[in-house]
Protein backbone atom coordinates (compact mmCIF):
# COMPACT_ATOMS: atom_id res chain seq x y z
CA UNK A 1 0.00 0.00 0.00
CA UNK A 2 0.85 3.65 -0.46
CA UNK A 3 1.97 5.02 3.00
CA UNK A 4 2.77 8.87 1.49
CA UNK A 5 6.28 8.58 3.08
CA UNK A 6 5.78 6.94 6.36
CA UNK A 7 8.46 4.10 7.16
CA UNK A 8 6.71 1.38 9.58
CA UNK A 9 9.10 -1.17 10.71
CA UNK A 10 7.40 -4.07 13.24
CA UNK A 11 10.01 -5.04 16.05
CA UNK A 12 7.78 -8.11 17.02
CA UNK A 13 4.56 -8.36 19.41
CA UNK A 14 2.99 -4.59 19.66
CA UNK A 15 6.10 -2.87 18.83
CA UNK A 16 6.51 -0.77 16.00
CA UNK A 17 9.44 2.05 14.77
CA UNK A 18 7.87 4.46 12.76
CA UNK A 19 9.69 6.80 10.53
CA UNK A 20 7.97 10.41 9.46
CA UNK A 21 8.18 11.66 6.19
CA UNK A 22 10.83 14.99 7.44
CA UNK A 23 12.87 12.24 9.70
CA UNK A 24 11.82 11.68 13.05
CA UNK A 25 11.20 8.36 14.66
CA UNK A 26 8.69 6.83 16.77
CA UNK A 27 8.49 3.91 18.89
CA UNK A 28 5.09 2.26 19.94
CA UNK A 29 4.81 0.31 22.77
CA UNK A 30 8.94 0.29 23.80
CA UNK A 31 9.72 -3.44 24.36
CA UNK A 32 12.86 -4.09 22.52
CA UNK A 33 16.05 -5.95 24.75
CA UNK A 34 13.67 -8.60 26.14
CA UNK A 35 11.38 -8.96 23.32
CA UNK A 36 12.53 -12.26 21.93
CA UNK A 37 11.15 -11.57 18.56
CA UNK A 38 13.11 -8.83 18.01
CA UNK A 39 16.05 -9.14 15.85
CA UNK A 40 19.16 -8.48 17.52
CA UNK A 41 20.56 -5.76 15.13
CA UNK A 42 17.28 -3.57 15.75
CA UNK A 43 17.30 -3.74 19.43
CA UNK A 44 19.48 -0.59 19.44
CA UNK A 45 18.31 2.72 18.54
CA UNK A 46 20.53 5.83 16.96
CA UNK A 47 17.68 8.19 17.17
CA UNK A 48 14.03 8.38 19.25
CA UNK A 49 12.25 11.20 18.79
CA UNK A 50 8.55 10.55 19.83
CA UNK A 51 7.28 7.57 22.42
CA UNK A 52 3.82 6.40 22.34
CA UNK A 53 3.00 4.36 25.28
CA UNK A 54 -0.59 1.93 24.97
CA UNK A 55 -0.17 0.56 28.32
CA UNK A 56 1.47 -0.49 31.51
CA UNK A 57 2.04 -4.21 31.05
CA UNK A 58 5.84 -5.65 30.92
CA UNK A 59 5.72 -6.20 26.88
CA UNK A 60 4.86 -2.96 26.29
CA UNK A 61 6.89 -0.79 28.36
CA UNK A 62 10.08 -2.49 29.34
CA UNK A 63 12.14 -0.10 27.97
CA UNK A 64 10.09 2.83 28.36
CA UNK A 65 12.61 4.47 31.26
CA UNK A 66 16.01 3.37 29.74
CA UNK A 67 15.33 4.72 26.07
CA UNK A 68 13.42 8.27 27.36
CA UNK A 69 16.70 8.52 29.52
CA UNK A 70 19.04 7.55 26.46
CA UNK A 71 17.31 9.62 23.56
CA UNK A 72 15.26 12.74 25.69
CA UNK A 73 11.89 12.15 23.17
CA UNK A 74 8.68 13.26 23.88
CA UNK A 75 6.73 10.45 25.70
CA UNK A 76 2.99 9.91 25.17
CA UNK A 77 0.92 7.92 27.52
CA UNK A 78 -2.34 8.32 29.74
CA UNK A 79 -2.27 10.23 33.02
CA UNK A 80 -1.17 7.71 35.42
CA UNK A 81 1.56 5.97 33.12
CA UNK A 82 3.32 9.77 32.57
CA UNK A 83 3.08 10.35 36.51
CA UNK A 84 5.22 6.68 37.25
CA UNK A 85 7.64 7.46 34.21
CA UNK A 86 7.82 11.32 36.02
CA UNK A 87 8.72 9.09 39.33
CA UNK A 88 11.30 7.18 37.63
CA UNK A 89 13.38 9.97 36.39
CA UNK A 90 11.47 10.14 33.23
CA UNK A 91 11.49 13.76 31.30
CA UNK A 92 9.26 15.42 28.35
CA UNK A 93 6.14 13.23 29.15
CA UNK A 94 2.73 14.51 27.32
CA UNK A 95 -0.09 13.20 29.42
CA UNK A 96 -3.33 12.71 27.67
CA UNK A 97 -6.50 10.35 28.21
CA UNK A 98 -8.98 9.28 25.29
CA UNK A 99 -10.72 11.56 22.97
CA UNK A 100 -7.77 14.12 23.57
CA UNK A 101 -5.68 15.26 20.69
CA UNK A 102 -2.05 16.16 20.67
CA UNK A 103 0.41 18.30 18.28
CA UNK A 104 3.61 15.92 18.70
CA UNK A 105 6.08 17.29 16.50
CA UNK A 106 4.90 16.81 13.06
CA UNK A 107 2.53 14.09 13.67
CA UNK A 108 -0.58 14.57 15.64
CA UNK A 109 -1.73 12.14 17.99
CA UNK A 110 -5.38 11.40 19.02
CA UNK A 111 -5.60 8.37 22.29
CA UNK A 112 -8.42 6.29 21.71
CA UNK A 113 -10.56 3.31 23.56
CA UNK A 114 -8.89 0.17 23.99
CA UNK A 115 -10.63 -2.62 26.04
CA UNK A 116 -7.83 -4.35 28.10
CA UNK A 117 -6.21 -4.30 31.42
CA UNK A 118 -3.41 -2.23 32.58
CA UNK A 119 -1.32 -2.76 35.42
CA UNK A 120 1.98 -1.68 35.75
CA UNK A 121 4.55 -4.19 37.66
CA UNK A 122 6.97 -2.28 39.79
CA UNK A 123 9.40 -4.36 42.24
CA UNK A 124 6.97 -7.19 42.41
CA UNK A 125 3.89 -4.87 42.89
CA UNK A 126 0.68 -4.18 40.93
CA UNK A 127 0.50 -0.51 40.05
CA UNK A 128 -2.52 1.34 38.82
CA UNK A 129 -1.63 2.32 35.31
CA UNK A 130 -4.41 4.11 34.62
CA UNK A 131 -6.63 2.83 31.48
CA UNK A 132 -5.13 0.54 28.30
CA UNK A 133 -5.70 2.77 24.92
CA UNK A 134 -4.82 2.84 21.14
CA UNK A 135 -3.81 5.80 19.12
CA UNK A 136 -4.68 7.13 15.81
CA UNK A 137 -1.28 8.72 14.42
CA UNK A 138 -1.81 11.65 11.59
CA UNK A 139 0.96 12.21 9.49
CA UNK A 140 1.70 15.77 7.33
CA UNK A 141 1.24 13.92 4.65
CA UNK A 142 -2.27 13.00 4.88
CA UNK A 143 -1.34 9.14 6.08
CA UNK A 144 -3.57 7.97 9.24
CA UNK A 145 -2.26 5.03 11.20
CA UNK A 146 -4.46 3.39 14.22
CA UNK A 147 -2.75 1.43 16.10
CA UNK A 148 -5.21 -0.79 18.57
CA UNK A 149 -2.75 -1.32 21.47
CA UNK A 150 -4.10 -4.65 23.20
CA UNK A 151 -7.38 -5.26 22.90
CA UNK A 152 -10.61 -7.17 22.19
CA UNK A 153 -12.86 -5.96 19.39
CA UNK A 154 -15.36 -3.63 20.50
CA UNK A 155 -18.35 -1.85 19.24
CA UNK A 156 -17.04 1.65 19.07
CA UNK A 157 -14.11 0.60 16.54
CA UNK A 158 -16.88 1.62 14.22
CA UNK A 159 -16.88 5.19 15.69
CA UNK A 160 -13.14 5.39 15.15
CA UNK A 161 -13.03 4.11 11.36
CA UNK A 162 -16.19 6.83 10.65
CA UNK A 163 -14.38 9.70 12.40
CA UNK A 164 -10.68 9.67 12.06
CA UNK A 165 -10.49 6.74 8.82
CA UNK A 166 -7.40 5.74 8.75
CA UNK A 167 -5.57 3.90 6.19
CA UNK A 168 -3.93 1.16 7.88
CA UNK A 169 -4.59 -0.29 11.49
CA UNK A 170 -2.26 -2.52 13.56
CA UNK A 171 -4.38 -4.90 15.13
CA UNK A 172 -3.53 -7.53 17.82
CA UNK A 173 -4.24 -11.40 16.58
CA UNK A 174 -2.45 -13.85 18.89
CA UNK A 175 -5.43 -14.54 21.07
CA UNK A 176 -4.96 -15.65 25.36
CA UNK A 177 -4.86 -11.98 26.30
CA UNK A 178 -5.91 -10.28 23.23
CA UNK A 179 -8.11 -10.69 19.93
CA UNK A 180 -7.95 -13.72 18.20
CA UNK A 181 -8.53 -13.76 14.15
CA UNK A 182 -11.84 -14.36 14.80
CA UNK A 183 -12.35 -11.19 16.82
CA UNK A 184 -9.77 -8.92 14.39
CA UNK A 185 -11.86 -10.23 11.14
CA UNK A 186 -14.60 -8.96 13.32
CA UNK A 187 -12.96 -5.36 13.76
CA UNK A 188 -11.71 -4.82 10.61
CA UNK A 189 -15.64 -4.79 9.38
CA UNK A 190 -16.18 -2.37 11.74
CA UNK A 191 -13.73 -0.56 10.96
CA UNK A 192 -13.95 -0.47 7.21
CA UNK A 193 -10.03 -0.11 6.88
CA UNK A 194 -8.38 -1.49 3.62
CA UNK A 195 -5.37 -2.61 5.16
CA UNK A 196 -3.69 -4.11 8.03
CA UNK A 197 -0.57 -5.44 10.20
CA UNK A 198 -1.64 -8.50 12.10
CA UNK A 199 1.08 -8.24 16.01
CA UNK A 200 0.76 -9.48 19.15
CA UNK A 201 1.04 -13.14 17.61
CA UNK A 202 3.71 -15.50 17.01
CA UNK A 203 6.07 -13.90 20.36
CA UNK A 204 5.59 -16.84 22.56
CA UNK A 205 3.72 -20.61 21.89
CA UNK A 206 0.46 -19.53 23.68
CA UNK A 207 -0.05 -16.98 20.99
CA UNK A 208 -1.57 -18.89 18.47
CA UNK A 209 -3.52 -17.06 16.27
CA UNK A 210 -2.00 -16.55 12.99
CA UNK A 211 -2.16 -14.01 9.54
CA UNK A 212 -3.49 -17.39 7.39
CA UNK A 213 -6.44 -17.47 9.89
CA UNK A 214 -7.25 -13.77 9.53
CA UNK A 215 -6.93 -14.06 5.72
CA UNK A 216 -9.16 -17.17 5.81
CA UNK A 217 -11.88 -15.15 7.90
CA UNK A 218 -11.84 -12.04 5.52
CA UNK A 219 -11.63 -13.39 2.10
CA UNK A 220 -15.17 -11.68 1.86
CA UNK A 221 -13.94 -8.22 2.61
CA UNK A 222 -13.37 -7.22 -1.01
CA UNK A 223 -9.64 -5.13 -1.40
CA UNK A 224 -8.68 -6.09 1.87
CA UNK A 225 -4.60 -5.78 2.02
CA UNK A 226 -3.44 -8.32 5.11
CA UNK A 227 0.57 -7.24 5.49
CA UNK A 228 1.70 -10.03 7.33
CA UNK A 229 5.28 -8.81 7.83
CA UNK A 230 7.62 -10.57 10.01
CA UNK A 231 10.06 -9.20 12.90
CA UNK A 232 12.63 -6.65 11.20
CA UNK A 233 10.51 -6.55 8.00
CA UNK A 234 8.93 -2.74 7.15
CA UNK A 235 6.22 -0.93 4.88
CA UNK A 236 6.69 2.05 2.79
Amino acid sequence: METRGVKLTWLGHGTFKVQTPVGKTILIDPWVQGNPACPEKLKELEQLDVMLITHGHFDHIADAVALAKKHKPTVVAIWEICQWLASKGVENTVDMNKGGTEKVGDIEVTMVHADHSCGILDEGKILYGGEPCGYVIRFATGFTLYHAGDTNVFGDMKIIGELYKPNLACLPIGDRYTMSPREAAYALRLLGVRAVIPMHYGTFPILTGTPGKLKELTVDIEGLEILALKPGESLG
